[in-house]
């Protein structure tokens, strides 16, 4: 019962905020402080940027914007970064203000976008704002979510350019993840934006637990519940390390049992008195309890239902089926019923004959467990039904990459971490702590749970004291990726002019940041000098210069690994073109890899583009192909066998007879393990030699003291080194994006997109421009890349202007159009293998293309254009061919690339969004046959996936 004091305070804000008091009048619940903050921010006439922890309720002020444009009869436009937020979020609106009121606009749907509210993809409005679209009319608000997405290295530009491009009269709603830079991203946002009210809440609205399980202990993570676990900063100071902040807090008979575990194993494995350490016979190994213990575990202490990341797709899928092995089932009989009543009605649109590539059955087993695994691997419709069933109470435990922890909602009571370490796409890293807090972000349901837990599963190595430093620090902020594209270059002339865009380029997130960081760049390179003045008058001597001495060592260094690295590259080339020698029947040695040892040609593999990947059998009766990376030095013919004429190699009979054979010729030839020795590049070259000869005369070299002289003149080296660099980044940073721009342009301006013309394209008295002469004419090629929406764009508007894609049909556009939008997941030394012909000379052609703008950009110093990717070209082609989802993921996979189901679906879905590009910005006949290939390749899973 509240007080009258209380009452009466309600009553003031109610008749200073009508607007926000109707609004929470049918809401149903009362609104927390950080909500109320923003929303009467923006009743005041405020934009307001919101920064909350995962299911704080950020969106709510969102809604709250919606609700007021609709109230004073203004547009309102609510933008997510991901079709299925934008889906989720349509649906929510509809539900409150009725389908005639609300509209959506993505890639795929297009419903009712002159309603006065229009949920859409980010993109979506980006677009609208360069093409000037009457839709912007009347637009009194708009909403951002997942405003952080700025941060995105591949499309975080795209919020930056609508923040900076919407009308001065539309109010700007930002919503984003708890960040450490808040302050920064809103005085960013005062500059462009006039003035923003900041509002940031750290405080979780469902308490989190931290834990760690070791073994088959389950202990807190800290001593006390620290103010951590509510959200709040302070703990240690910043400048601690993340292991001295966790070390203050974490809880000491975790550490204490963590120890005496730790020396329990050391003893296993030969490090206990008297043990014998070769003896490995009963030295019992470390195992991590296993999957189905964890979950079982946690089901027993009420904590269910639970989120498991484990960062490997195929980790997933393995602990959902080993769970279910071990006999685990968390659904009753009800339970099960409903869950098939999702499936049918999420999946019964898939084609029956794709079902069991997909691995439908086995996926379906385990949803109806209560288990599932969730990433980028699964087709559209299997992630949604897993949320659908996870957000009903109905899947208990789910395996989820990291992917899982941005995007849709999907809480849980608790999450367990499997590991600390994930694979970035080049190296195995440390989770960061803003990754750590992205992911147990999840643990917590509001309304449902009275406290969340995070679980971390502790393994060798793994040091309490870091992992509560992890889960302590509050460090997450938000850089900007944004920098200026040959799409963006384009509509921004075309637009404003050449020097209004450089004023809207200098306005930037990007520049905002990079002017600020110069001046801690700046106390950096002082530092450094003063290190480098330090160590020069340490490493003196007058018996010569120690730094050119060093600096010579520094320059054999260099030079050795250049030349191992062109000898690398050599040796490369030489084994290609051995492998294309081969012929069918020559035996050859594979020298590493799993298939080292001798193995019979069967197919030399040899396309027009790719390197020769040969089809061969190993003695121990494996048949496949071998790409060039398992050939690192030129292989010989060592010998020639028969080989049957129609050899089946999927036959284990003949794969029996002809690995027998292939045995005799080993006796019969002594072709016993050779090793191969290999003369060093460095052996013979004039200048290393010259090098080493002019250290040995220095006279350092004669110094008793010289190696001591030398570490000494290495740091000198060194912080000369990172202060030359540290003077460099500044000189990049101040104006760096204008810079940036006028080479793009300048690139543009000599490929004939942008030529100069001293008269302005507009009427010089209009508010858009003034009277410039500086003002580049876009081209008509120019305006047909302003329409081309793609990270290789450029080439795509090369391609079309030489006509590279003239006189291809459907599947063969598809093919070779395919290769400016995949990217592998991991880098493949070998050429995947193209379809022959007209899509392996298109290819070729858009090759020499790409050669010939890396040259051009090369010369202006801009980022170079991405090189193509083949690895999909023959999925593309066989999908778009009709050909079966089987047959297209198996030909991948011969090809060189392989694909899941999701990956398929998902490439495909980005291919058709380029195809449509084409067909309304290139001419006849390729248009025509984009459109065709669109239809082709919009069907069956990819249909579903589509909404087609």
């Amino acid at each position: 019962m509240s007080s009258p004091a209380e009452r009466y305070a309600a009553a003031r804000r109610r008749t200073a905020h009508p607007t926000l008091a109707d609004f929470t009048a049918d809401l149903g619940f009362s609104l927390d402080p950080f909500q109320v903050e923003a929303c009467e921010a923006l009743e005041e006439g405020s934009g307001v940027l919101v920064c909350a922890p995962t299911g704080a309720g950020k969106t709510v002020v969102g809604e709250f914007a919606v609700h007021k444009a609709l109230a004073e009869g203004r547009k309102a436009f609510y933008t997510t970064p991901i079709k299925a937020l934008s889906n989720q979020k349509y649906a929510d609106l509809v539900e409150r203000y009725g389908p005639t009121q609300v509209g959506l606009l993505t890639g795929d749907n297009a419903i009712n976008g002159d309603a006065p509210v229009v949920v859409m993809t980010t993109e979506v409005l980006r677009n609208m704002l360069y093409a000037e679209s009457p839709a912007i009319a009347g637009l009194g608000y708009v909403v951002m979510d997942e405003v952080h997405y700025l941060a995105d290295r591949f499309r975080g530009a795209v919020w930056e350019e609508v923040i900076i491009h919407l009308p001065q009269s539309v109010t700007l709603v930002s919503l984003s993840a708890t960040v450490s830079n808040a302050e920064e991203f809103g005085d960013w946002l005062v500059t462009v934006r006039g003035h923003t009210k900041v509002v940031v809440s750290e405080v979780r609205p469902v308490p989190l637990w931290q834990h760690m399980l070791v073994g088959n202990r389950v202990f807190d993570l800290f001593s006390l519940r620290p103010a951590a676990h509510a959200g709040e900063q302070g703990l240690t100071p910043r400048e601690q390390s993340t292991r001295e902040r966790g070390a203050s807090v974490v809880d000491p008979e975790l550490v204490r049992y963590v120890r005496e575990h730790e020396r329990r194993i050391d003893s296993w494995h030969g490090g206990g008195p008297g043990s014998r350490r070769g003896d490995t016979s009963h030295r019992p190994r470390y195992r991590a309890p296993s999957r189905s213990d964890v979950i079982t575990r946690l089901d027993n202490a009420g904590l269910l239902p639970a989120i498991t990341f484990v960062f490997s797709r195929n980790g997933c899928d393995a602990a959902v089926h080993q769970c279910l092995l071990s006999g685990l089932r968390l659904t009753d009989e009800a339970e099960r019923a409903e869950i098939a009543e999702i499936i049918d009605r999420r999946t019964g649109s898939l084609p029956e004959e794709d079902l069991h590539v997909l691995g439908f059955w086995e996926w379906r087993e385990g949803l109806l467990a209560g288990l599932a695994a969730h990433h980028a691997g699964l087709v559209p419709a299997f992630k949604e039904t897993v949320e659908e069933c996870f957000v009903r109470g109905l899947v208990k435990a789910v395996f989820a990459t990291e992917t899982l922890a941005l995007g849709i909602n999907m809480p849980a009571r608790s999450v367990v971490l499997e590991r600390l370490v994930k694979w970035n796409g080049e190296a195995h890293v440390d989770v960061t702590p803003g990754e750590y807090t992205q992911l147990t972000g999840r643990a917590g349901r509001r309304g449902i749970d009275v406290e969340g837990h995070a679980v971390v599963v502790w393994g060798p190595g793994v040091d309490p004291a870091t992992v509560a430093g992890l889960a302590s620090t509050r460090t997450y902020p938000l850089r900007s990726s944004f920098r200026p594209s040959y799409n963006m270059a384009v509509n921004l002339v075309s637009s404003f002019g050449r020097a209004r865009a450089r004023e809207l380029l200098a306005s930037s997130f990007a520049q905002f940041q990079a002017d600020r960081s110069v001046v801690g760049l700046a106390r950096a390179a002082a530092k450094h000098e003063q290190d480098a003045e330090r160590a020069a008058a340490e490493m003196h001597s007058d018996r010569g210069d120690v730094g050119a001495y060093a600096e010579l060592r520094r320059e054999i260094a260099d030079r050795e690994k250049d030349l191992s690295r062109d000898s690398q590259a050599k040796r490369r080339i030489e084994a290609a073109e051995a492998l294309a020698a081969l012929r069918p029947g020559d035996v050859i040695r594979v020298p590493s890899g799993r298939r080292q040892g001798l193995a019979v040609v069967l197919d030399p593999g040899i396309t027009d583009l790719a390197d020769p990947r040969p089809l061969v059998l190993t003695e121990d009766k494996w048949a496949g192909r071998l790409a060039s990376i398992d050939f690192p030095t030129p292989v010989n013919a060592l010998a020639r066998v028969r080989v049957p004429k129609n050899f089946n190699h999927r036959s284990p009979h003949a794969r029996r007879d002809l690995a027998a054979t292939l045995r005799n010729a080993r006796v019969e030839n002594d072709l016993g393990a050779r090793r191969v020795k290999h003369r060093s590049a460095a052996a013979d070259d004039p200048v290393l030699a010259d090098l080493r000869q002019a250290l040995r005369n220095h006279p350092v070299h004669q110094l008793p003291d010289r190696e001591e002289r030398v570490r000494v003149a290495e740091r000198w080296l060194r912080a000369v080194r990172e202060a030359d660099a540290l003077q460099r980044k500044m000189t990049e940073r101040t104006g760096s994006l204008t810079r940036q721009f006028d080479a793009t342009c300048d690139v543009l301006e000599e490929l004939g997109y942008l030529v100069p013309e001293v008269a302005p394209l507009v009427p010089a008295d209009t508010e858009v421009m003034g009277a410039v002469d500086d003002v580049p004419v876009v081209t008509d090629d120019g305006r047909r890349l302003s329409r081309i929406w793609s990270e290789a764009d450029l080439l795509v508007a090369e391609c079309l202007r030489a006509g590279a894609w003239r006189g291809l049909n459907p599947a063969e556009l598809a093919a070779a159009t395919s290769t400016a939008v995949f990217e592998a997941r991991r880098d493949n030394p070998a050429l995947p293998a193209v379809p022959a012909g007209k899509v392996a000379a298109a290819i070729g052609e858009m090759r020499r293309i790409r050669a010939r703008l890396h040259d051009v950009e090369a010369d202006h110093g801009v980022r170079v254009t991405r090189d193509l990717d083949l690895g999909f070209a023959w999925a593309a082609y066989r999908w778009a061919d009709g050909q079966s989802l089987d047959r297209v993921l198996a030909g991948a996979e011969q090809a060189g690339t392989e694909l899941s189901g999701g990956d398929f679906v998902r490439w495909a879905r980005q291919l058709i969004d380029l195809l449509d590009q084409l067909a309304k910005v290139a001419e006849e006949p390729v248009a025509g046959v984009a459109r065709a290939a669109v239809g082709k390749i919009r069907r069956g899973v990819v249909a579903v996936a589509v909404g087609g």
